[in-house]
């Protein structure tokens, strides 16, 4: 039965490639039929044998050995796995939701975003700390700002530092550790993709004491503890 199949694989594979034909079939004009069966059979098994005579030895041992499998590609040497992109938490604001977040950590970009927070909203609520890092990364986003948090949270201007700890005199150590460790836990959630659902795109903010003048001009987005919000037109 291999042999069949073999012989008739080839016999296709030399009308492909034009290196054999089969000979012309003839017809018994005998009102037998079975005389004309036979007369078939004989014509095409002789068309059969001369195709395959034709075929070269190395092609019909390929046809009997079938395709080789293919091989998977192999990993080059030290190459890692593509890393996965970051799921994002829904915001709980409440304490028990964020001790139960990872140990805060973080490059350099995370660091700056701590260091904000803590020294301008560390006596805030979590909504307040939680929307005081939105204002922040919607800079970030924003054509206006520099492109990187510490590049936003360092910027000057003609009135001064955009965040007012930068300059201020003091040193910009983190001495008080529980909120330090919960602005860094509010840095990681929001720069691991968190929603941005408490300021409406805010891209300024300032303490109920003062009344800067952009405030006029800006639309305000929202009201939490200490501070209004405005998002810049």
């Amino acid at each position: 039965m291999r042999l069949r199949q073999i012989l008739a694989t080839a016999a296709c594979a030399a009308l492909a490639t034009g290196g054999a034909a089969f000979a012309d079939v003839t017809v018994s004009q005998s009102n037998s039929p079975d005389l004309g069966l036979a007369e078939q059979m004989v014509s095409l098994m002789g068309a059969e044998h001369a195709t395959v005579k034709a075929v070269p030895e190395s092609r019909l041992a390929a046809l009997a050995m079938g395709p080789a499998p293919k091989e998977q590609p192999k990993a080059e040497a030290g190459a890692k796995a593509e890393a996965q992109p970051a799921v994002p938490v829904l915001i709980r604001y409440e304490d028990s939701f964020l001790a139960a977040q990872p140990a805060p950590k973080g490059d350099a970009q995370w660091q700056c975003l701590q260091q904000a927070l803590y020294f301008e909203s560390r006596g805030e609520s979590l909504r307040g700390q939680f929307a005081v890092a939105e204002v922040i990364l919607n800079r970030v986003d924003s054509r206006e700002y520099p492109n990187s948090v510490c590049g936003v949270v360092k910027q000057g201007g003609r009135n001064g530092c955009q965040f007012s700890y930068v300059c201020d005199g003091y040193s910009d150590v983190m001495r008080d550790r529980q909120a330090a460790d919960k602005a860094g836990r509010i840095a990681a959630i929001m720069m691991n993709g968190a929603p941005r659902g408490l300021t409406a795109g805010a891209t300024h903010f300032h303490t109920r004491a003062v009344n800067p003048n952009w405030a006029r001009q800006f639309p305000r987005t929202a009201a939490i503890g200490a501070h209004l919000f405005y998002r810049q037109p």
